[in-house]
């Protein structure tokens, strides 16, 4: 299914020359640049948090349902574990794999304050159970439906009145946008900032940082967590309008013409009857150690809402790979975009990178089956890569669920003027346009166009 969905025109310049001054500024008035990976190293022994993994039946308060044998909490509440059966018939493929459903959509937000002229963001040292290093950046407020409304009996989410009931005027930016969709169910989060005029004092564990810092530190690995990126993804980006290979009317005509064409069956089904997966007291997983695996953890000490509870989370089999082709046109970049499927979308297809997939589940799969350009993404000349870091994806849901991102330089030979089918050659500025608005840009897309927005990625920001 498609949705027709009038896209608005691009934003207009004052607020994307407030946010390239931010950019352009990698010291703020919040705490110096080189002082921000120590306090995040302190705020890691402070908060004291033991993640360990557990058999199922130690989950306290989570119990696979006797008829269906999905995974779900005693409230009702927070998520569910159930199986996915998706067809597509339009290539002739189907399978069935778990997959989260959790219906709410959650808050992620940041304030944004002008010092001295210049933007700065809230930012918070979170932990969360799945991260590799447990403390990460994260947004203002990064609340479910239920963490806010208190489902888990814990305190008060800070700073989210900004959210619930913004002053009139102050929303830069507000749009909802989908999650991982190889891993969710039509999950949705409302990607807000707001700004605020007002004193807003920082608590201990939040920090003011302008987008050129958040640059650095997105150099980083594991440093910015997941639902940061995609807020700072919603922002308009300063970016030329002009020189684009195909007009925004032509791209959005392309990738309305690539959900249409593609025919996607999704129906959840019982975890139970799921096909080609198995469950022992550990972990639920595919014999052949392909693509993740569902298992348990407690997690004690966190300076959290709640200090303590127990969940089950995503773990992926091996780290993966989530890179954009770039090249210029006439003196404008332009980034390789992949429409791509998903069973968890809520449409049939959203704005993919070039590259997104678990190399090692492809080990054993004949190289005409394995996605295209992904020995470039694998092995790179040096000199073609303008970005490479390791993040993370949101340590809420998943575990140790890392991917090297990469944004790298390439030619007519390695990546042609004319795109194979699929793929389309487009701005920034366009892809920054269309992240706008709801289920156009995924999640992983939106990370890379968050890399871009902060000047982290080389590719000769200082010419806008």
């Amino acid at each position: 299914m498609t949705s027709a969905v009038l896209l608005q025109p691009r934003c207009g310049t004052a607020l994307t020359e407030r946010l390239a001054r931010s950019a352009a500024t990698t010291e703020g008035a919040g705490i110096a640049t080189s002082d921000v990976l120590g306090w995040l190293a302190a705020e890691r022994v402070a908060c004291r948090t033991r993640v360990r993994r557990v058999p199922f039946a130690e989950l306290d308060g989570w119990s696979f349902r006797a008829e269906t044998g999905n995974l779900r909490h005693r409230s009702g509440r927070f998520f569910t574990v159930e199986g996915l059966h998706v067809v597509r018939p339009d290539v002739g493929t189907e399978w069935q794999q778990p997959i989260i459903v959790q219906r709410e959509i959650g808050i992620l937000g940041i304030l944004a304050k002008e010092f001295g002229g210049t933007l700065h963001f809230l930012m918070q040292a979170k932990a969360e159970p799945g991260n590799p290093n447990l403390v990460q950046l994260s947004p203002t407020v990064q609340a479910t439906r239920s963490n806010y409304t208190k489902a888990h009996g814990g305190t008060a989410v800070k700073y989210l009145e900004h959210f619930l009931d913004p002053s009139p005027g102050r929303v830069l930016t507000d749009v909802l946008q989908s999650e991982h969709g190889a891993w969710f169910y039509r999950k949705r989060n409302r990607n807000m900032i707001v700004e605020v005029t007002g004193e807003v004092p920082a608590d201990e564990r939040f920090r003011w940082l302008t987008l050129g810092q958040l640059g650095w530190l997105l150099q980083q690995d594991n440093v910015v967590n997941m639902d940061s990126r995609t807020v700072l993804a919603s922002a308009p980006l300063a970016y030329p309008e002009h020189g684009a290979i195909c007009s925004d009317t032509e791209v959005a005509s392309w990738f309305t013409g690539q959900r249409a064409s593609n025919e996607v069956w999704a129906h959840r089904m019982p975890l139970a009857q799921v096909a080609g997966w198995c469950r022992d007291e550990h972990s639920i997983y595919r014999p052949d150690q392909r693509h993740f695996r569902v298992l348990a953890v407690t997690v004690e000490g966190a300076n959290r809402e709640v200090s303590s509870w127990s969940q089950p989370l995503i773990e992926p089999v091996a780290p993966g790979i989530v890179g954009f082709a770039y090249r210029t046109f006439a003196g404008v970049p332009h980034v390789l975009v992949h429409a791509r499927v998903e069973g968890g979308f809520l449409d049939t297809a959203e704005l993919a990178p070039t590259v997104q997939c678990v190399p090692a589940s492809y080990t054993r799969v004949a190289a005409a089956q394995r996605p295209p350009f992904l020995d470039l993404m694998r092995d790179p000349p040096p000199e073609w890569v303008r970005y490479a870091a390791t993040h993370s994806e949101e340590g809420g849901r998943f575990r140790n669920a890392e991917s090297r991102y990469l944004v790298v330089a390439t030619d007519e030979a390695a990546t042609p003027t004319e795109a194979p089918p699929g793929y389309h050659w487009i701005t920034p500025g366009q892809l920054s346009w269309l992240a706008g608005h709801s289920r156009y840009v995924n999640v992983q897309a939106r990370t890379l166009l968050a890399i871009l927005q902060t000047r982290a990625a080389d590719i000769g920001q200082d010419s806008w």
